[in-house]
């Protein structure tokens, strides 16, 4: 597996996102979205990984600059044909690596809740990130759920 920034000008990146997207609104209530669009990922304070195997996509993930201190991780999905074979976990620890790289003491996310939302939460609780209040201009519900790792 090798994983790559990416400036999602290829279509395959492209086409993981609108997946990444619909799966987003399909199971979360309305107005409780909040992954980045195409345009959102491309903008300043954003960069991207794709993951990638003999020319097949396989996931997608990025980190999102909130401050000279913190991060947050964005948009993380693997590709439904290579579902439990550690590329959302390669990902995160790429991710988790960037940012302890540029110096973040804290790294960030909001996700959602219900089944859908399980085995991510699953992986991003193995990997150390802990139940928190909101960040950022999130707003707490009863659907989304922050969660935050201490990279100090």
């Amino acid at each position: 597996m090798e994983i790559r920034e990416d400036d999602l000008s290829g279509e395959p990146a492209r086409a993981l996102l609108r997946l990444h997207l619909a799966g987003m609104h399909a199971s979360s209530p309305p107005g409780h979205v909040f992954a980045l669009d195409l345009s959102g990922l491309q903008a300043p304070g954003v960069t991207v990984w794709t993951a990638w195997d003999d020319g097949t996509i396989l996931g997608i993930g990025a980190l999102r600059r909130l401050s000279d201190r913190c991060g947050e991780v964005k948009s993380m999905r693997t590709h439904p044909d290579h579902l439990r074979r550690g590329v959302g976990a390669a990902l995160l620890e790429h991710i988790i690596g960037e940012a302890r790289a540029r110096g973040y003491r804290r790294l960030s996310l909001e996700t959602g809740g219900g089944p859908a939302f399980e085995p991510a939460l699953a992986l991003y609780r193995k990997r150390g990130f802990m139940d928190g209040g909101p960040f950022a201009e999130y707003q707490p519900s009863d659907f989304n759920q922050f969660l935050h790792l201490d990279l100090a």
